[in-house]
């Protein structure tokens, strides 16, 4: 019962977002549109690094593969056919990434991941520079703003059914034993490497998405724009605010800080790297599981 009361509401935001463009300003659209963007980012983050504990900060690198997939291609294959491509391309970077890496742990994998998405920014780089002998690519594609947000808001819905389906699969119970210690769920028989396989390639072919369907908004796209670590950033706080162990965490962290971060940019353009700082250490150090758990150790600590 209480699933489907959850699912027809679900259902109902998701129609009135989807008619919010044919009723908001052009400048909120764009707002959804961004918000849409991190929202799915954040989820697709936590579907991997929630339950593994694996703190990744190689979004962007995926982000940026999808976005240039996108460049390259737009004026060779028809657009679906180039979301595809996107998609494939991600899913294998995944796969060998994954295949690579995912038997560090710790501090070893968050300094890989970071050194990841600038080892791809700098040979995207190098490949415009020395082989097409170019620094940027225009995206002409007859996409206007509602157009990019109805295709997010459409990836969103999918990446919070994959993260609601695999919640309630025999994965999602793997993975609990996986999150409270990795050893013991070995020894008990659960396949660890593969689950954190799946899972990271999961996440990441989503992430790619993200960047494919955004590149049509900028027109013109560089590295320096498409691979900025500050997506990896942002998308890590907004998990964490919320809670990356719960369904709805990335969702409840994401919305109100991009329209935090989308004032401060506003206001204070020269300072925003330090207070994206400040709020990373404050989340760390107040609600280091997130919002929804602090909520639910307040009502604990009431009802006792």
């Amino acid at each position: 019962m209480k699933t489907s009361i959850a699912f027809a509401l679900a259902f109902t935001a998701l129609a009135l977002l989807a008619v919010a463009p044919l009723i908001l300003p052009e400048y909120w659209t764009g707002v959804l549109l961004g918000m849409t963007g991190y929202v799915t980012l954040a989820t697709a983050w936590a579907l991997f690094s929630g339950p593994t504990r694996y703190v990744s900060l190689a979004t962007v690198a995926f982000f940026g593969v999808g976005a240039y997939t996108v460049a390259v291609l737009n004026e060779v294959l028809p657009y679906p056919l180039v979301l595809l491509c996107a998609a494939g391309i991600g899913m294998i970077m995944a796969l060998v990434v994954g295949l690579s890496t995912l038997r560090l742990a710790g501090v070893y994998f968050v300094i890989f991941t970071f050194g990841l998405a600038e080892l791809v920014r700098q040979t995207v780089s190098w490949w415009e520079v020395n082989v097409t002998y170019t620094m940027g690519r225009y995206v002409f594609l007859p996409f206007e703003g509602h157009h990019i947000y109805w295709q997010l808001l459409a990836l969103a819905a999918i990446t919070f059914l994959i993260a609601w389906a695999i919640g309630r699969s025999r994965i999602g119970l793997a993975l609990k034993a996986l999150g409270d210690d990795e050893t013991v769920a070995a020894h008990a028989g659960i396949d660890v490497t593969r689950i954190k396989l799946f899972l990271f390639v999961v996440s990441s072919t989503i992430i790619t998405l993200v960047g494919a369907i955004q590149a049509p908004r900028w027109t013109y796209i560089e590295p320096s724009i498409v691979f900025n670590p500050t997506v990896s950033f942002m998308t890590l706080i907004m998990a964490l605010l919320g809670g990356a162990m719960r369904l709805w965490g990335p969702l409840v962290g994401a919305v109100p800080l991009f329209l935090l971060f989308e004032w401060l940019s506003g206001r204070f353009p020269d300072h925003f790297s330090i207070i994206l700082g400040a709020l990373f250490i404050l989340i760390v150090f107040v609600m280091p599981n997130g919002v929804l758990a602090k909520i639910d150790d307040l009502r604990k600590g009431r009802q006792s």
